[in-house]
């Protein structure tokens, strides 16, 4: 006696250590236990009758090693089967230990030797069919069955001595009885049994990685739940909500769910739910309250881009402005020092904000500043001087506008002379100055020929005209003037056009060659030469 109290002892005890020591595996842990099945599935049937008792393990830990597996029948000395089946005839307690695993949860067997008996399932999950049976030993049948729920009739009828409920739900559970009506009228009851409907899975328990979470950081929600031993193949579904049931998620066949940035606007109660594929069994988690922290700025500073100490007229100036902490949508200001005069807003959720001035003037040769508010109040940077620095020399005009435009003037004249040359074929004299390092031969000079510097330019001799071109203007000549014009910019190269018309006086056949006689347009053109 002493030893069946030690092994039983021994049992148990080691039961409760490897319930505490089991591993976590998620949120919830699920104790490994072996499992034990009752075939038929019935609790109790009559005196005589066999039960047929299976022990399934999942080779999680065991006390010792097995060789078979254990059966426990109240203070009975366990026993060892080599196999995984047991045939019971006696009422009693029975548990099993397979091999790996911790021992089972109980199951209580009655073998009654009563005329009537109800006959319920060992198990019963929510979403499972119930069936309740009423049998009756003997011969005599039974007229009429009827069925109490906690002492109240939910069903009579001679068609069928069972009781259906498709789809048991944890409100199904209860005290019931079986009322058979005999065809002598007499009337047979049988003793309450009482029916536990299980769950199939626990209730949801959502779990967040920080419930006070900094704004703009990733934030880990897990939504965790236990399934049990008999129907570690159940697969659930599960679902993230917000508020007010607001989803902020698809169902998934994941617990978990990530979201990258969360900020102070996604602060709320959430929740999650799980759900089975089959069955719609569906249960809700308890809220969570989240509440998102807000930074709010600090160490605003207003730089230039280019950060060199003067800007270039005509360059493109950009003002960023740029917050050392703060989190969330923040609203960038930028502003003139003297007038306060507001250039431009801006509302995002970033750090840094760029505000760009395509072309600047020296209108723009003054003080700024900026600001950035994320709702805890606007912070101002100090102020940078922007100063503009203008080039000499640029010159806008008819002919020539800057060296790229100068340039495209002239050859564009070029082409349109060579164009009328062809079209016209005057007698034209085009003389050019090429400069002292390289000159072409000149006939020797007459008192016509005009000198400026060590330059020579020769008049313009004229032939007889042929029919005017409308898109041809009048005879030019297209001299290049020395560079010593401008002694200090020895980068510069001068061209002269000189536009000649015949005087309107005179006859057809008779044209003047003299300059004095002729209208002269003479358009200078300022070139900067490409080093």
């Amino acid at each position: 006696m002493l030893l069946r109290m030690l092994e039983e002892a021994s049992v148990l005890l080691w039961a409760s250590f490897l319930v505490l020591a089991a591993p976590v595996s998620g949120p919830l842990a699920t104790v490994h236990k072996s499992v034990i099945s009752v075939q038929p599935p019935w609790t109790t049937v009559f005196h005589g009758e066999r039960v047929n008792l299976t022990c399934n393990g999942f080779h999680f830990y065991a006390q010792e090693k097995l060789q078979g597996y254990r059966w426990f029948s109240g203070k009975a000395r366990p026993r060892e089967t080599p196999g995984n089946t047991l045939e019971v005839r006696d009422s009693g307690q029975y548990r099993c230990q397979a091999p790996g695993s911790l021992p089972s949860n109980p199951v209580h067997l009655i073998f009654s030797s009563a005329s009537l008996i109800l006959q319920a399932p060992y198990s019963v999950f929510e979403g499972d069919e119930l069936v309740l049976r009423c049998q009756k030993r003997g011969r005599e049948k039974l007229a009429v069955v009827k069925y109490t729920w906690n002492r109240k009739i939910i069903s009579g009828t001679d068609e069928s001595f069972d009781l259906l409920i498709p789809k048991a739900s944890l409100n199904n559970s209860g005290c019931y009885q079986c009322i058979g009506f005999l065809e002598n009228a007499y009337v047979l009851r049988t003793s309450q049994t009482n029916i536990q409907i299980q769950e199939l899975f626990s209730r949801p328990k959502l779990e967040v990685t920080d419930s006070q979470p900094i704004e703009g950081k990733p934030v880990n929600l897990s939504c965790g739940t236990r399934l049990p031993l008999e129907r570690p193949d159940t697969r659930l579904h599960f679902v993230f909500l917000r508020d007010d049931g607001v989803m902020i998620s698809n169902w998934s066949g994941s617990p978990d769910l990530q979201i990258t940035a969360i900020w102070r606007e996604d602060s709320g109660s959430y929740s999650c739910g799980a759900e089975t594929l089959t069955g719609g069994i569906h249960k809700r988690s308890l809220p969570l309250q989240i509440d998102v922290q807000r930074i709010p700025v600090s160490g605003v500073l207003l730089e230039t881009q280019p950060q060199e100490d003067e800007v270039i007229e005509g360059e493109t100036l950009v003002l960023v402005c740029s917050v050392a902490k703060g989190t969330g949508n923040t609203t960038f200001s930028w502003h003139r020092e003297d007038t306060r005069e507001s250039l431009g807003q801006k509302s995002q959720r970033s750090q840094r904000a760029e505000l760009e001035i395509p072309v600047i003037g020296e209108s723009h040769a003054r003080s700024y500043y900026c600001t950035a508010d994320n709702g805890y109040g606007l912070i101002q940077s100090e102020a940078v001087n922007v100063t503009v620095r203008s080039i000499p020399g640029i010159k806008r005009g008819l002919v020539a506008g800057g060296t790229t435009g100068g340039s495209l003037s002239i050859l564009l004249a070029v082409a349109l002379l060579f164009y009328c040359w062809y079209q016209r074929k005057p007698e034209m004299s085009l003389s050019q100055s090429l400069g002292p390092a390289s000159r072409i031969p000149m006939a020797p000079l007459s008192t016509g020929d005009v000198f400026q510097g060590d330059t020579i330019r020769r008049p313009l001799t004229l032939g007889p005209p042929g029919p005017l071109n409308p898109m041809c203007p009048a005879p030019v000549e297209l001299q290049q003037l020395y560079i010593n014009v401008h002694p200090r910019e020895r980068d510069l190269v001068y061209s002269e056009i000189q536009i000649t018309q015949p005087g309107a006086e005179g006859e057809a056949n008779t044209f003047r060659t003299s300059l004095e006689d002729q209208h002269i347009s003479i358009v200078y053109s300022e070139v900067k030469t490409q080093l």
